[in-house]
């Protein structure tokens, strides 16, 4: 597995307890930044997270921000992410047993680090449970490829498949 990490000024240190986590997990990394307590700007980063994960570059995403919730915002803006905003390790589980999550986001501001780390090492060594959580997961997908330019859908809302 390969993963892209990148955060805010917000967010360094959250960052390097993560990168340690990947490191003593044995799991290959990419950090796409920040690098400094200069001020960014947090979209510019999810979104560099997300274009590596769906073009494939690499397996998942690990997006980190004051709240996390604006780096998840951004994230699910990219076609082909499940960004999931997580603050406890049942959340980090589930999320990748049942959604699929590709990408994962955390708070600097909100979680103790200890706590970061596992919710981490817990979505990374959960796999997707497939099965009838899989017809789930497509009618996200299908929702995405069908949106028209004036943002009417040709999903089928209440099939219960």
């Amino acid at each position: 597995m390969k993963v892209a990490i990148a955060c805010d000024h917000t967010a360094l240190p959250m960052k390097a307890e993560i990168i340690q986590e990947l490191e003593e997990l044995g799991i290959e990394y990419v950090d796409l930044g920040a690098f400094t307590e200069e001020r960014v700007h947090y979209p510019d980063y999810a979104l560099a997270v997300s274009e590596k994960v769906v073009s494939g570059e690499v397996d998942r995403g690990i997006l980190i921000c004051g709240t996390g919730i604006g780096m998840s915002i951004m994230a699910n803006k990219v076609k082909g992410i499940r960004c999931a905003h997580v603050q406890d390790t049942f959340s980090a589980k589930y999320t990748r047993l049942h959604n699929d999550s590709n990408v994962l986001a955390l708070g600097q501001r909100v979680l103790g680090h200890g706590l970061a780390r596992e919710i981490a090492k817990i979505w990374l060594e959960t796999e997707y449970e497939g099965g009838r959580h899989h017809i789930r997961v497509q009618k996200i997908a299908d929702y995405e490829n069908s949106v028209s330019s004036t943002g009417q859908d040709e999903v089928n809302r209440c099939s219960d498949e």
